[in-house]
């Protein structure tokens, strides 16, 4: 059996238009296989359920860079004892609750002279702007449960305030476009969490993850077949991942280009995604 861990932004979506279209073929055939796609994002709960939504996804889940995976009820035959039922999930939070996380980034950028933008501070119309997607889906992205998403005002370098958060004994991490600031979670965390929960039910298991920025990166250490979607932090991930394959391409059609190379096939242009090895059978 297969499981296939993925980012979002910047990885099945788009960085700028925010569009998987170009992955369609691969996500039919991930489809048509049963293969589950489990997303594992920076993005908000209420994001990731549009997206899934969208996509007819019906896996569990990691939002908010592990602050907390999200099971749907019945998914898997056994229950975590460490997960609450919440409405249609079971819910396993690894994180802190954004307001604790935002009086930390408040005290830190005190501490260390460094002023910050952080996400509360963003109007709905701001973060439309700034991200590139509608009003409707900026709402969505402010509603922030076990992070917080900051950039730092002016030019004032970013190692103090970094510090700063971690002797508070809290994360950071980075993404496409904003620092975060998190409990004691990462997006590796939840992807062994369910690595875990999928073994139970499966022994047989081949997992894949795809990424594209510093904050993937453990995540895509955890898994057999770690995959780096072509971005401007392809460098810096390809020493941090170093068993990881590369995409040619960028963005959806990377994504496409690597999932279709999972099976030996070639995206609509003809691109392969050259694998080191094969993978088995799923």
């Amino acid at each position: 059996m297969m499981v296939v861990f993925t980012d979002l932004d910047g990885t099945l979506l788009d960085y700028e238009s925010h569009s998987c279209e170009a992955a369609e073929t691969a996500l039919a055939l991930l489809a048509a296989k049963g293969i589950p796609l489990v997303f594992c994002t920076s993005k908000t709960r209420a994001e990731t359920e549009e997206w899934r939504k969208r996509l007819h996804n019906r896996h569990p889940f990691a939002v908010e860079n592990g602050g907390a995976v999200f099971i749907p009820r019945g998914y898997f035959s056994f229950s975590s004892a460490s997960a609450v039922r919440r409405g249609d999930y079971e819910v396993i939070e690894l994180g802190e609750r954004n307001a604790t996380l935002v009086a930390v980034l408040a005290r830190a950028s005190a501490r260390s002279g460094t002023p910050v933008r952080a996400f509360h501070d963003l109007s709905p119309g701001e973060v439309s702007q700034r991200y590139g997607i509608p009003p409707e889906l900026a709402k969505l992205a402010r509603q922030r449960e076990y992070d917080e998403p900051f950039e730092i005002a002016g030019a004032f370098p970013p190692h103090h305030l970094l510090a700063a958060i971690t002797s508070e004994g809290r994360r950071w991490t980075r993404s496409d476009r904003f620092f975060h600031i998190t409990g004691n979670n990462d997006k590796a965390t939840a992807v062994r969490l369910l690595i875990g929960l999928y073994r139970r039910q499966w022994e047989d298991l081949v997992t894949v993850g795809l990424g594209d920025a510093p904050n993937d990166a453990e995540f895509l250490n955890s898994v057999d077949r770690p995959i780096l979607v072509r971005s401007h932090y392809t460098g810096q991930l390809r020493l941090a991942v170093p068993q990881g394959t590369v995409t040619r391409l960028p963005g959806a059609a990377g994504w496409n280009e690597a999932i279709l190379g999972l099976f030996s096939l070639t995206d609509p242009g003809g691109s392969p995604c050259a694998w080191r090895g094969k993978v088995g059978h799923f």
